[in-house]
């Protein structure tokens, strides 16, 4: 399964090194985000490349998104995932995992 996944987000890796890739999957399967969210399809909630694609080219994005996984949300996918919310992860992953796991997100 790691293999599938790590193939398909080198293959959506443009811009990142595949070091970084992996470890971004890695931290994702340790801090229990891929029971919701895979690189390119929806699962519960939406398809990392899909939030990549939103917040393309907006500078507060890593902020807004780095924020909303420490809180936790609803509203913004609703299309999505009919309504299911975006469960808090702070302080059960840590910040700086956090801000990486934004950064694996954003580069795809």
């Amino acid at each position: 399964m790691k293999a599938v996944m790590l193939g398909m987000a080198m293959v959506a890796v443009s811009a990142v090194g595949v070091a970084q890739a992996e470890e971004g999957l890695d931290l994702a399967k340790k801090s229990g985000c891929l029971a919701c969210h895979s690189v390119d399809k929806k699962v519960v909630g939406p398809a990392w490349k899909d939030v990549a694609a939103r917040y393309k080219g907006k500078g507060d994005a890593k902020a807004t998104l780095v924020d909303k996984i420490k809180k936790g949300g609803k509203g913004n996918w609703t299309d999505v995932t009919g309504g299911v919310a975006m469960p808090p992860y702070s302080p059960r992953v840590p910040d700086a995992d956090i801000e990486k796991l934004v950064g694996f997100v954003l580069s795809l």
